[in-house]
């Protein structure tokens, strides 16, 4: 999680300890869990359900992250949560630049049981996401979720093309999209803060994580440090490969796991 969490996490244990006296390990670790609660308090989505209410339709969910952290399971696994919710959901592949990436969001697109938009004669993806805003408006859609390919965030050239793509979609609803997820990996240590910060930068805000790979070893201790200096909450956590491996998160269940 970083020294500078881990130091104001242990200045705030001594502190509360001064007052709320301890006796026992059980209940030092209850201070210690209160503490890192506290860094997520603020900062935890709204988004508690996705039974959530749109009030304007499609309500839009831009996916970003670097490649290999599994953003293409992870739009599967929210497509196929928000179908599961009752709600109309379509897939914008724009991810123009990985040969199999049309194919294997297709995969989840029929796993999940929704519509998806791709163009595979196009190298634009602006263009897939423009015609799949465009879609969902005529159809009504619920939700659109757009994929975009995976980018080293310290390449300028590939972050002004996740611009231009919010640039475009916003000639069909300007104030679009809704959300941005950033995907990490749960085995990344410092350099997920690194992604988060070029990716916030670049595209004005980054409004959740969806924090994938924690059904391995990783405890993924570093969206405590992410949390604490950029307020960047955690939507979601990927526990696995299948469909449903997909959790609203919660903190206090995250930290109870981190001290398992």
């Amino acid at each position: 999680m970083g020294l500078d969490t881990a130091e104001k996490i242990i200045f705030n244990i001594k502190e509360r300890a001064k007052t709320d006296k301890y006796e026992t390990e059980e209940e030092l670790n209850k201070l210690v869990i209160n503490e890192i609660k506290k860094v997520f308090t603020d900062t935890t989505s709204e988004f508690k359900t996705f039974d959530f209410n749109i009030t304007k339709k499609p309500y839009v969910i831009m996916i970003v992250g670097v490649n290999g952290v599994g953003k293409t399971t992870s739009i599967g696994k929210l497509a196929y949560n928000f179908k599961k919710a009752g709600k109309s959901v379509l897939i914008g592949s724009a991810d123009t630049f990985r040969a199999a990436a049309n194919e294997q969001l297709e995969i989840w697109a029929n796993k999940a049981g929704v519509e998806i938009i791709q163009n595979p004669k196009s190298s634009d993806p602006a263009s897939v996401a423009f015609d799949t805003v465009q879609a969902a408006v005529s159809r009504n859609t619920d939700v659109v979720i757009i994929d975009t390919a995976g980018r080293l965030h310290n390449k300028s050239h590939l972050m002004e093309e996740l611009k231009k793509i919010q640039r475009v979609m916003q000639k069909v609803i300007p104030d679009i999209p809704n959300e941005t997820f950033i995907v990490l990996d749960a085995t990344t240590g410092q350099n997920g803060l690194n992604q988060v910060k070029e990716f916030s930068n670049a595209l004005g805000s980054v409004t959740g994580i969806i924090l994938t790979k924690l059904d391995g070893t990783a405890k993924g201790g570093i969206v405590i440090k992410i949390n604490n200096e950029l307020k960047t909450p955690v939507r979601f956590i990927g526990v696995g490969e299948q469909i449903d491996d997909l959790q609203i998160f919660e903190s206090e269940n995250f930290i109870k796991a981190l001290f398992e």
